[in-house]
């Protein structure tokens, strides 16, 4: 089964890798891969990378890369659910699809996936967690958007990735960033990202006041 899936992922994404449930003991029980798929066994984590020259564009980065991460996510979500179809069509197991982006639920106005994509592609040996928060690949750098399906058929795992990418004491991230979303010691602050990065005009309406915060979820979630 896993050479049929992997053959499948080779024509249609950059990067994918495997991670057997129980490299995901500590996470949260609503956004355990158990809660998505029933008797989940492995989760097959896969990405498609953006192009480095929206980084590199002088006038059009940030819009295009917002553009350009939505565009991604039609595509993986289109992916996951082939990807599925192809599991239960060539097996008895059962898959789910994890939606690369929305709808996502709050914690403390912290936006969370039903699964946390970055810990799954860090358990599925697609890069490891830098000190700016992302998951970081050998080849794409923090450039993978993610999305994943989990199965109860159970599968070999990738090798983890345990090496630090970011090299002694390095600040890049964090002075270069343009919305000032790390704090003094480093933290990464998601929604001063998201305000800065994400121009929906129904933002800055909608989440004006308090009342409006109230809402959040439903907002992000029908604006993306």
């Amino acid at each position: 089964m896993r050479d049929v899936m992997a053959h499948y992922l080779d024509r249609s994404v950059s990067a994918f890798g495997f991670a057997p449930v129980n490299r995901f003991d500590e996470a949260p029980e609503k956004h355990h891969p158990s809660n998505i798929c029933k008797g989940a066994k492995t989760v097959v984590v896969f990405g498609i990378e953006i192009p480095r020259g929206i980084l590199q564009s002088p006038d059009y980065n940030l819009h295009a890369l917002h553009r350009s991460y939505h565009t991604v996510y039609r595509r993986l979500d289109e992916i996951s659910l082939e990807l599925c179809n192809l599991i239960e069509s060539q097996s008895r197991f059962a898959a789910v699809m994890v939606p690369s982006y929305a709808p996502m639920v709050f914690h403390e106005f912290e936006p969370w996936g039903i699964l946390s994509l970055k810990h799954a592609a860090v358990r599925a040996g697609l890069g490891a967690f830098g000190r700016s928060g992302q998951v970081y690949h050998p080849t794409f750098g923090a450039r993978l958007r993610l999305a994943a399906v989990v199965t109860d058929a159970e599968l070999p795992g990738d090798p983890i990735i345990d090496e630090d990418p970011c090299p002694p004491k390095c600040r890049s991230c964090r002075d270069a960033c343009p919305a000032g979303a790390f704090s003094a010691d480093g933290t990464f602050r998601k929604m001063i990202c998201m305000a800065h990065t994400i121009k929906h005009v129904i933002y800055p309406l909608a989440l004006k006041d308090a009342e409006g915060l109230k809402h959040i979820e439903r907002v992000v979630n029908t604006a993306g």
